[in-house]
């Protein structure tokens, strides 16, 4: 019976990803699909041969130069999208046109209507559309989370964040899409504070009322899109919250984030969260020390852990026929609250939901 069982278990059917990106993120989509029992990487595209190639090599599967050429060839089960912003629709929405699962990096999209056409080709193909908003699966994310939907904390009564970050000219000079409203689709808020805003609606746990935003570029001499944004964001059940990002600080300073509650205050600062009650508790969670992720360069550090998680998430869901944790129609939330950031800071106008 025990070689029969190992048979079996041999013969567990393996979802076969492909990776369409081979740039910074694809190794938090690799390492990640590589340490599961459920899945392995079948083929990797970009449209640089050279780093096509090496990822084919590093990871023993093939290499194409065209997306659509792997979706037609490869028999994908999972496309993931690690690529320039404006180009995640086109990919997810001719995957799901094939019958092919997609998972994609944030944000869904740079215009709303095309976040909102890539729900529709996953509904209309019976597919599964996933976004990547890995800090939600943070220790100190779901602690704050799971205290605030015990009743513990009582009511939110307000929220605050900040996000000031380094990206230089010199950063953006590298790229050939990073800092332009056509294919980034914005600067600090939809490439860098976009994880904290999601996470602050995700903890608030409502609907938005309105948005009203200023956005301007003060510290930039080559880009189009704004360096810095503060502004409100009004929920349905009350709450306020007020944010500041800023991407031309002198060095990657750690996010905060704080929700002032009936019996306490919850607060974030990088991965590290604190929640003081008032009557003298006070729960606290941090990184794991024995958490670590392998870039595959001989290098291991935190960052990508949480990717592992909610990846590892999006294939158990696949497997049981369930929707993962944080689906397309989840993420269109944190979309549409970027798109209105945006119009609101563009017309100096308050934007209603």
């Amino acid at each position: 019976m025990v070689g029969l069982r190992g048979k079996e278990e041999s013969f567990m059917k393996k979802f076969r990803a492909g990776i369409v990106g081979c740039g910074n993120i694809f190794p938090m989509h690799a390492v990640s699909i590589n340490k599961l029992d459920n899945a392995e990487v079948v083929a990797v595209c970009d449209i640089k041969e050279d780093r096509a190639k090496a990822k084919a090599q590093e990871y023993n599967c093939k290499y194409y130069l065209d997306y659509k050429e792997m979706i037609d060839k490869e028999n994908l089960d999972v496309v993931h999208i690690c690529l320039p912003h404006y180009l995640h629709p086109p990919v997810a929405i001719y995957a799901a046109n094939k019958k092919v699962n997609v998972l994609t990096e944030k944000p869904m999209s740079i215009e709303l209507k095309d976040a909102e056409a890539m729900i529709k080709a996953a509904d209309d193909n019976g597919v599964t559309l996933g976004v990547i908003f890995q800090n939600r699966y943070n220790n100190g994310s779901q602690l704050i989370k799971k205290t605030l939907e015990s009743g513990e904390l009582g009511k939110i009564l307000a929220g605050k964040l900040s996000v000031t970050w380094d990206r230089s000219d010199e950063y953006y000079s590298q790229s050939d899409w990073k800092g332009t409203w056509d294919k980034e689709g914005g600067g600090v808020i939809i490439d860098q504070a976009i994880h904290t805003m999601d996470l602050m609606r995700w903890l608030v746990g409502s609907e938005i009322d309105y948005v009203d935003a200023n956005i301007g570029n003060r510290g930039h001499a080559i880009i189009q899109v704004e360096d810095t944004a503060e502004g409100v964001i009004k929920y349905k059940n009350g709450v306020l919250v007020g944010f500041y990002a800023i991407n031309y600080y002198s060095y990657d300073a750690p996010v905060e984030l704080e929700l002032h509650c009936e019996k306490g205050i919850a607060k974030m600062v990088a991965d590290r969260a604190s929640i003081k009650f008032y009557d003298g508790r006070e729960f606290i969670a941090d990184v794991n020390p024995n958490e670590t992720f392998d870039y595959g360069d001989g290098a291991k550090g935190y960052w990508g852990v949480n990717h592992i998680k909610q990846i590892k998430n999006y294939y158990e869901s696949l497997e049981k026929g369930v929707q993962p944790d944080i689906t397309g129609k989840e993420a269109i939330k944190t979309q549409k609250m970027i798109c209105a950031i945006y119009e609101s800071g563009k017309t100096k106008k308050k934007v209603k939901f």
